[in-house]
């Protein structure tokens, strides 16, 4: 390949990124587009024919040249002549392999017939919501004449593949008029001599379905108010939606666990508003890419908004059964000898009237993601409804595509999760520290973490250094406010669904003998350490019990736990009681599959911000030493004469939560390279 980038590939990535940036044109990672373009073939010399295709997964708003598929074209259409038939049709996408070009770039996707096949020099396949919900409208061909005329034409519904190919390419001969195609139940697809043309003519398409839906549907497509099912007011229905939520992910993880996503959009609210949402829910999602992620159809409550929180709770574990059985029914009414093994019959999708929008996946984005394909469903049956009928693919095609063996293989092909991937982690005085490198392991381990801190600001910029908000949100908690305690936990059942482990890091610490000691100090020590990590040990065990998944609480404790020390009174004293609770709460929170444990650190010095705000300087005085040689004294103490950092505490509390030690409970485990009058006995 030449090392200048093809103008024809500048082009593709270019209107992949403007038609990906904006989300009526298609959802996150759905639809392709491509390019046919020459180049010199390194090994004749001569020009070659290819076609350049977004590949397999992927999103075509941050689409780049590495996520495309080359393939040599006169290889590509040669398949036609050894094609099977459409019984045998999933064999062509093993074919593609054989019609690449060139080293490296995405694996081909099951849609690169439409694209080789179709006579365009550039096609467009997308799923806007506008377009779908013509193409879902039970009269949607006729719909796409009245709307488009002879400019668009309609495909009936065919699961994506290489018969689909054959079949819009002979539209596109035998209908020169036409700039694209209504795929029945699925979305648009668009052509263009020239990647100008064929962007505009899928914004075209997009824009004329959205004109006809605004002139000629009804003012209430999802039918009249629904009396009580109305949104409540945003504070009441966040507090409902955070004490629901770890309910629901506890019923939406009773196969696997899953992380959760909660959104109370407006146009969720609406729907559930409706008179006709249960009918409309029940009917399912029709786009493949919808119900992938969203499953066929969602779990609705059906009770008002108004429902108390323990009768919610109550209706949904009966109504989690139902769904359960149900879901069974359909895999065994459509299962095949040779069909994949049922992948779970939890809902992806739970809908709570007057609150909103509950989504779960393998991690956040994927439940995030799901929420917002259902959003795009919502879209598409407020448009079919409002100018027809909605009339969805039906339930035998659904299945046909949701246990596609093409889908399974894609599927076996994701990388193994990472130790703690689907935990959700709060940890306390996380900007900085201890705090921080526990919440920077925990995330690198694949576990979504809640930054808690007394300085909001730093919260969200430690927050920031791990990732977006699908990795990590920072949040403002004071520990010895049992308000602020219990917000914090909130935020983190409602930014990732629930809650799984909770880290009792926050702390100070004053260094003073007894008799200089006051009360102030004695009480400020005990109210962070004990106190808090007591508020914030109860807010995440209600949370913990209410999801039935088990959980993790640790306390960052101190080797002063057990070691007598001199000038340290109400520090050391905190930390006992710390240790003490470690104990009290593994006794009590086992029955529910919780685990307590300790770490019991010592001298941890570098990136400290206890030792940063003075703490080092006495402890320094009281032992004779310069402070920028305090770590190095404390090393030299210890049986192993090594510094602990910060990341060594990180370790032990990554250790302790991973499923290495799933049947340990009431340790405390040391970080001190080696303290023996601090041995446990």
């Amino acid at each position: 390949m030449n090392q200048t980038q093809n103008p024809a590939v500048a082009e593709l990535i270019a209107r992949s990124n403007r038609l990906g940036a904006d989300k009526r044109n298609t959802n996150y990672a759905g639809g392709n587009t491509s390019a046919k373009g020459t180049e010199t073939d390194p090994v004749t010399g001569e020009p070659v024919e290819l076609l350049w295709v977004k590949g397999s997964g992927g999103d075509l708003g941050t689409l780049a040249e590495k996520n495309l598929a080359v393939l040599r074209l006169d290889r590509l259409r040669a398949l036609k002549a050894v094609y099977p038939g459409v019984e045998r049709e999933d064999e062509m996408v093993t074919a593609f392999d054989y019609c690449l070009h060139g080293k490296g770039g995405a694996a081909p996707s099951i849609d690169t017939a439409m694209h080789g096949l179709v006579d365009a020099a550039h096609v467009d396949h997308l799923h806007p919501d506008s377009g779908i919900a013509i193409a879902t409208a039970a009269d949607g061909e006729a719909l796409t004449e009245k709307v488009f005329g002879g400019r668009v034409v309609w495909v009936p519904w065919r699961r994506p593949g290489f018969q689909l190919g054959l079949d819009i390419a002979a539209i596109k001969e035998e209908h020169p008029e036409a700039i694209g195609t209504i795929l029945g139940g699925h979305g648009i697809t668009a052509w263009g001599a020239t990647s100008e043309e064929a962007e505009a003519n899928s914004l075209w398409i997009i824009a004329e379905a959205e004109k006809y839906i605004a002139a000629h549907g009804r003012p209430e497509p999802f039918g009249p108010a629904l009396e009580g099912y109305g949104a409540l007011p945003e504070g009441e229905r966040r507090a409902k939606a955070a004490a629901l939520a770890p309910v629901i992910r506890g019923l939406a993880s009773t196969d696997r666990p899953q992380v959760g996503h909660f959104t109370d959009d407006e146009r969720v609210l609406e729907f559930l508003a409706s008179a006709e949402h249960p009918r409309l829910a029940a009917l399912g999602t029709s786009c493949p890419d919808h119900f992938l992620r969203t499953k066929v159809k969602p779990l609705v409550l059906d009770l008002p908004a108004g429902a108390g929180i323990e009768e919610s709770a109550a209706r949904l574990k009966e109504l989690h059964g139902a769904y359960r059985e149900d879901y069974a029914a359909y895999y065994e009414r459509h299962a095949q000898a040779d069909s994949p093994a049922m992948r779970g019959a939890d809902p992806a999708i739970v809908l709570v009237p007057g609150v909103g929008m509950f989504s779960y996946g393998k991690d956040k984005q994927t439940a995030r993601v799901a929420g917002e394909f259902y959003l795009n469903a919502i879209n598409v049956m407020r448009g079919a409804e409002a100018i027809s009928t909605y009339a969805p693919i039906s339930e035998s095609e659904k299945f046909r595509i949701e246990y596609w063996a093409l889908e399974e293989a894609k599927l076996a092909r994701m990388p193994k999760p990472k130790s703690h991937a689907t935990r959700i982690a709060l940890v306390t005085g996380a900007a900085s520290g201890i705090g921080k490198a526990i919440a920077t392991r925990l995330a690198a381990d694949g576990a979504c973490v809640v930054i808690a801190d007394l300085d909001l600001e730093k919260a969200q910029a430690a927050a920031a250094e791990l990732g977006n908000a699908d990795v990590a949100v920072g949040v403002r908690a004071d520990v010895t406010d049992a308000s602020q305690v219990a917000a914090a936990v909130d935020a983190a059942v409602l930014a990732f669904g629930g809650i799984d482990l909770v880290v009792n890091n926050a702390g100070l610490s004053i260094s003073k003998p007894l008799l200089e000691t006051s009360e102030k100090d004695w009480d400020l020590q005990h109210d962070v350490m004990a106190k808090g990590s007591f508020l914030v040990s109860q807010a995440a065990a209600k949370a913990m019990i209410a999801q039935g998944m088990g959980g993790d609480i640790v306390y960052i404790s101190s080797k002063n736990s057990v070691f007598a020390g001199p000038n340290n009174i109400a520090y050391s004293a905190v930390k006992a009681d710390q240790a003490h609770q470690v104990r009290l709460l593994a006794a009590e929170l086992g029955e529910y599959g919780i685990r307590v444990n300790g770490i019991n650190p010592d001298g941890v010095v570098r990136g400290s911000g206890i030792f940063a705000g003075g703490w080092g300087a006495k402890r320094a005085a009281v032992y004779g030493v310069p402070e920028e040689k305090l770590g190095e004294y404390y090393a030299q103490r210890t049986l192993l004469k090594r510094e602990v950092l910060p990341e060594n505490v990180a370790n032990a509390a990554a250790v302790l939560t991973s499923n290495e030690l799933s049947h340990t409970t009431g340790l405390h485990i040391p970080v001190d390279a080696g303290v023996a009058a601090a041995f446990l006995r």
